[in-house]
């Protein structure tokens, strides 16, 4: 039983805990998975992030469907909006045994996302209590934490500026990447710089768990610099 299918979270947990007494909004969406390929990433109509910046609340709306595509050449890519989602698909992945524990984290993003979770409580050979521990505990800063904690990766490399995007990186690796790359914020690095080495990355990875970060970047622009990293013919 797939379960991620589609619902809202009303409480004060996980991603909906930012600004909750002060927000007009009281509940974000989480998407249903599907399995396809990049066709089926589009632009949805749910606020899946809320947060007050400024006195002013913004209202975030992600994809429509989470996404789990399986390419030609045998990766596993997970596509998805918030990016605490990734613990949950990397623990799927690894009880599958599509890589390693013990290996390679490479963390492509604007942030590092390694903030300390309210707890490390959860238990990893338990997709149950996987899916509530990343949709209740966890949030978008705090998912990598737990990963190392638990021992799913035994180094964690962060690309997030021009010196970092160029660190060599040896043997089996899953590669995370937050598409807020390629957020305004991020343009002091020229574009070339950042795509290319993505391109390079998701070529020795057969695990790559992608976050749209709708509060982060435009979803269109998020969508559009994803199809081209899989050169994927945009009509």
């Amino acid at each position: 039983m797939e379960r991620y299918n589609g619902f809202f979270i009303e409480k004060p947990v996980g991603n909906n805990i930012f600004s909750f007494e002060e927000r007009e909004n009281k509940k974000i969406f989480v998407p249903k998975l599907i399995k396809g390929d990049l066709d089926d990433v589009r632009e949805g109509t749910e606020i899946v992030f809320n947060e007050i910046d400024e006195d002013t609340e913004f209202k975030a709306y992600g994809i429509e469907n989470m996404v789990r595509m399986d390419t030609e050449d045998g990766k596993r890519v997970y596509i998805f909006d918030n990016h605490n989602h990734s613990f949950y698909f990397w623990m799927k992945c690894l009880k599958e045994g599509l890589f390693n524990r013990g290996c390679t984290l490479v963390h492509v993003d604007q942030h590092k996302d390694t903030r300390v979770p309210l707890n490390y409580d959860v238990d990893v050979d338990d997709l149950d209590d996987v899916f509530r521990y990343t949709n209740e505990v966890l949030n978008v800063g705090s998912f990598i934490k737990p990963a190392m904690e638990h021992e799913i990766f035994s180094e964690l490399i962060i690309m997030d500026s021009s010196y970092s995007l160029k660190e060599e990186v040896r043997g089996e690796y899953v590669l995370d990447i937050d598409l807020d790359i390629f957020s305004r914020d991020m343009d002091y690095i020229p574009f070339s710089d950042r795509f290319d080495r993505i391109q390079e990355l998701i070529k020795g990875a057969n695990v790559i768990t992608i976050a749209t970060s709708p509060y982060f970047i435009e979803q269109d622009k998020a969508i559009k610099v994803l199809k081209e990293l899989f050169n994927y013919d945009i009509i």
